[in-house]
């Protein structure tokens, strides 16, 4: 059972100082919870080896779709094909960020993958920034969480220029390159957690600014901002599928513009693969022994209780929970149902005494550096809390 401890929240004023003003749900609800996870230094050592060798396992499986061109079967609109392959080639599109999502770990329950935000991963200015101040704010042992991801993020940043080397030499290989950051204008959420990226790369030696994407230009020659500055890298938090379904003469434009090495483009096309939920089928397939794999399949499972999903889609949409009858015990409605579905084994997360349950969040940028919690029902939605933790 998940034990908490109760602590002070941190006033709506103060989140809005540090930049937090999605604090309220549109029910009126805190977003952050009011208590922190408690976990041992055992739990948090088996969440950070099981997400190192979980990624090693979709760096195998991403090997494999590639290689045995199984695009189709993970709902990868065509014309990202050739982006992701270039991506793939050269060390240089560096996979800067991404979040586990978890279910176990906690008494001894094994510890599940249940999908890999690989591409635009939320929460990370809670996971980052807010567990910190969560423990500050309640005179506790900052340290005592299991939370470097601030660090982690930073010095991956500093091997896009130093690959695999030490990231101490970045300042000697670095040539002044420029890095621009986006999101969308109007969401104020990815908007923040864009510029905490932003920052988190200035803080890594980098010249870096800022642009909402509707202002950004793609040209064969490359990407620059609204007064026509060119940069080297652009980051970009918007879905790599959302550009492939929607954004068709973008995606032709960024396919030429990474051929041709004009841009480097974060977080890179590859880590669509690693998004779409297509890949846990590939991962059941190559690790069937795997303690962490949960069987999956693109057509119903026999005889077990089981998880409807789409391949491609957010905050739980579209998702349906099976019975081993195959009746459907609970769903959700959403946007994404044209997406491919993938069947994946059912497990449960843990539980608190009020029976909530509890979805762990792994943070992975090189190694996994950092863990969270959200808190909801049977599927986690965009009405679940975020939990902190603290180690004991």
């Amino acid at each position: 059972m998940i034990q908490l401890q109760n602590i002070i929240p941190l006033k709506d004023s103060t989140l809005e100082e540090i930049g937090f003003t999605w604090h309220t749900d549109t029910d009126g609800s805190k977003y952050v919870n009011d208590a922190l996870v408690q976990i041992t230094q055992e739990e948090a050592e088996a969440y950070y080896t099981a997400t190192n060798e979980i990624y090693d396992m979709y760096v195998q499986a991403a090997e494999y779709v590639i290689e045995n061109d199984l695009f189709f079967e993970l709902g990868i609109p065509f014309n990202l094909i050739e982006m992701i392959k270039k991506s793939w080639e050269n060390d240089v599109h560096w996979h800067i960020y991404g979040r586990f999502d978890l279910a176990g770990g906690i008494d001894g329950d094994p510890i599940k993958l249940i999908e890999f935000n690989a591409d635009t991963p939320t929460s990370l200015f809670e996971t980052a920034l807010l567990q910190w101040a969560l423990l500050k704010e309640n005179n506790m042992d900052e340290a005592k969480q299991f939370n470097d991801v601030y660090e982690a993020i930073k010095n991956n940043f500093k091997r896009l220029i130093t690959l695999f080397g030490d990231v101490e030499n970045f300042e000697e290989n670095y040539d002044g390159w420029k890095i621009l950051f986006s999101s969308i204008d109007g969401n104020e959420e990815e908007e923040v957690t864009t510029k905490l990226l932003q920052q988190i790369a200035t803080d890594a030696g980098f010249n870096t600014s800022f642009e909402y994407l509707g202002n950004v230009e793609f040209t064969d020659e490359g990407i620059f901002d609204a007064q026509g500055n060119q940069y080297e890298y652009w980051f970009k938090l918007y879905p790599w599928e959302d550009i492939g379904t929607d954004e068709g003469e973008l995606a032709t434009t960024l396919t030429t513009i990474i051929h041709n090495q004009k841009a480097i483009i974060l977080n890179p096309a590859y880590t669509l693969l690693f998004q779409s939920k297509g890949m846990l089928k590939i991962l059941s397939d190559m690790f069937p022994d795997s303690p962490y794999i949960l069987r999956c399949s693109d057509e119903p499972l026999k005889g077990i209780k089981q998880v409807e999903k789409t391949v491609f889609g957010r905050e739980g949409a579209n998702t349906k929970i099976i019975s081993q009858n195959g009746d459907i015990l609970t769903q959700t409605d959403g946007v994404y149902d044209n997406y491919k579905k993938i069947y994946q084994e059912y497990v449960e997360f843990p539980q608190d005494a009020q029976g909530d349950k509890y979805q762990a969040g792994v943070f992975f940028a090189y190694e996994a550096c950092g863990l969270s919690f959200r808190k909801g029902a049977e599927i986690l939605d965009n009405m679940s809390k975020f939990v902190g933790h603290s180690m004991h």
